[in-house]
């Protein structure tokens, strides 16, 4: 009798993480990639079990992952930057020009430059949206456009290739550790930052509290604006680094570098779990599902399906998850109500 009472059923630590990996929107997101990728495996067999298709089931979603990370931030402090495709596109043309216009330049540095060129159009952003009390859609609209017409005003017809950057920055593009691209191992270096600073971070627990309740937050005595701002400012850092990665990627870089990659940015992320009202969600959900993105889009073709249903699957998927959210956010709110009166 004592022992009974004394000893309550619970469920043990390995029980909890193994049902939260069951539950959670990461794991669902993962599974129906893994799926996406045994069926056109099992298509064409190449698809993974060959050198190119390994590397490229790998390297591809490299940039939107990057890209994804830093829109995750924002949508989780309850805002949106729809101008990271042309801050790409501007990046990655002034990687090209650094090399062209100075020869011997270190490669490092091309890469800091770009990540801070990245960060001030960030700040632009956030500046304007929490200064200005702007919505942020209204804002990054607008600098979509701007920044895009600089990039078209500066490169105009002219493109540079791969012959004008140096061999050892282009080997990034194609170089591996123990069959992972080298560039796929820094979006996941980058993304694993990210993630550690968001889940232990004071500042990153603060971008869910804002994001959750602005109001609250400010009434709490948050940082608001300051979050915000920095927010914006690593998510153009990253879009920064990922023109950097571009131009390594690509070795050609015009002024169409980027064009409409934002949307699929905003789409991984809220496919990833992020949620589009802020306050909940991971930049590893977001990852996976520019991973889930980028290889569907890689994967229909192979099955058979035409264009028309590959964009109708990829719209599919971003109305389920914003459906999604609002399921279990009316759930949650329902079980606090039940819990307050029960209480």
């Amino acid at each position: 009798m004592t022992d009974t009472l004394v000893a309550p059923s619970r469920r043990s630590t390995a029980q909890r993480v193994v049902s939260t990996i069951l539950t959670s929107r990461e794991s669902a997101i993962a599974f129906v990639l893994i799926l996406v990728v045994a069926a056109a495996t099992l298509n064409t067999n190449s698809f993974l079990f060959s050198e190119d298709g390994w590397r490229d089931l790998l390297l591809t979603p490299a940039i939107l992952l990057l890209l994804a990370t830093g829109q995750a931030v924002v949508i989780i402090t309850r805002n949106v930057d729809l101008s990271v495709g042309s801050t790409l596109a501007l990046t990655a043309y002034l990687t090209g020009r650094l090399f062209v216009d100075n020869p011997g330049i270190p490669i490092i540095l091309v890469v800091l430059i770009g990540m801070l060129a990245g960060a001030g159009l960030g700040l632009i952003n956030g500046l304007l949206v929490a200064l200005g009390r702007v919505p942020a859609l209204v804002i990054t609209l607008g600098t979509l456009y701007i920044y895009r017409g600089v990039v078209l005003s500066w490169a105009g017809s002219n493109r540079i290739n791969a012959s004008d950057m140096p061999d050892g920055f282009l080997s990034l593009g194609t170089k591996s550790i123990l069959t992972i691209p080298v560039l796929t191992i820094l979006a996941l270096v980058v993304l694993g930052i990210v993630g550690y600073y968001l889940r232990t971070a004071r500042g990153g627990r603060e971008l869910y509290a804002i994001g959750s309740d602005p109001d609250a937050a400010n009434l709490y005595g948050l940082k608001v604006r300051r979050r915000v701002i920095g927010a914006f400012v690593l998510c153009g850092a990253l879009a920064g680094l990922a023109g950097v990665v571009y131009a390594a990627r690509y070795g050609t870089i015009s002024s169409g570098a980027g064009q409409d990659i934002e949307l699929q940015a905003v789409g991984a992320a809220v496919i990833g779990g992020v949620a589009i009202f802020g306050g909940s969600g991971s930049v590893w959900g977001a990852a996976i599902g520019a991973w889930l993105l980028i290889t569907i889009n890689r994967a229909l073709p192979i099955l058979g399906v035409q264009d028309f249903w590959q964009q109708a699957v990829v719209g599919a998927l971003i109305l389920g998850a914003i459906v999604l959210d609002r399921v279990l956010a009316t759930r949650r709110s329902r079980k606090l109500v039940e819990a307050r009166d029960i209480a």
